[in-house]
């Protein structure tokens, strides 16, 4: 399926030449001409893939928009400004901006500069869905895990409790963070249930590597991993 890109510029002629150029070389498009254009983009949740920002635009200016993306998402954002001042640059960068390109810009460089963001946008999703701990390795895409060489069969819910903790391995959770995470809902959250979902997962791994302990349970408190 085509990326598709965001171009915020007001320059009617600069905007449609980048039009042009992205539709020729296989993206989508959707073309915004003042901040509060863009930003109605992001309120409306329309998909986009990567964004293409003027940073001197009418209505909210491109920074107000850059931290108005920020505060929701962490897509790829292009800046394009006529300012190519090094402390201009770096402001822009410290605001979130993933790259920085000076107009006039060639046309082949941007490309390049685009098709480096969702190279670098894929692989950092496709590390983002592997998880490792020890020598347990999760996998969210296929939702498998595996264990040295070896596959563990988990159920669900056993797989989504496992994934918060190796998610963040050093925070002990409560039986009621499980509860809302897992099962998205707290009110009828039961201990019992926690602790046979942990039981399993521990018995499941054990089986294979007996010498390991994995989860720990911190009395009182919650369980983490160990």
């Amino acid at each position: 399926m085509a990326k598709r890109i965001l171009i915020v510029e007001d320059d009617n002629s600069i905007n449609s030449m980048l039009n042009d150029l992205l539709s020729i070389n296989g993206y989508q498009t959707i073309q915004a001409y003042s901040g509060t254009e863009a930003i109605m983009h992001f309120e409306m949740q329309t998909e986009i893939d990567l964004v293409l920002l003027d940073l001197m635009i009418p209505g909210q200016n491109g920074k107000g928009v850059l931290k108005a993306i920020r505060e929701k998402s962490n897509l790829p954002v292009i800046a394009l400004t006529a300012l190519g001042d090094k402390e201009n640059k770096i402001r822009t960068l410290q605001l979130g901006a993933n790259d920085y390109i000076t107009k006039p810009f060639d046309n082949d460089e941007l490309l390049v500069r685009i098709e480096v963001q969702f190279r670098t946008t894929t692989v950092s999703a496709s590390k983002d869905n592997i998880l490792s701990y020890k020598d347990i390795i999760l996998d969210n895409n296929s939702h498998e895990v595996f264990l040295g060489e070896k596959r563990v069969i988990l159920s669900k819910k056993e797989f989504e409790i496992l994934k918060l903790l190796m998610e963040h391995p050093k925070r002990v959770f409560t039986k009621d963070n499980i509860y809302e995470a897992v099962w998205n809902d707290v009110s009828f959250a039961d201990e019992n249930t926690i602790n046979v979902h942990i039981s399993k997962i521990r018995t499941k791994l054990a089986e294979i590597n007996p010498e390991q302990e994995y989860i720990r349970t911190v009395w009182g408190v919650g369980f983490k991993m160990f």
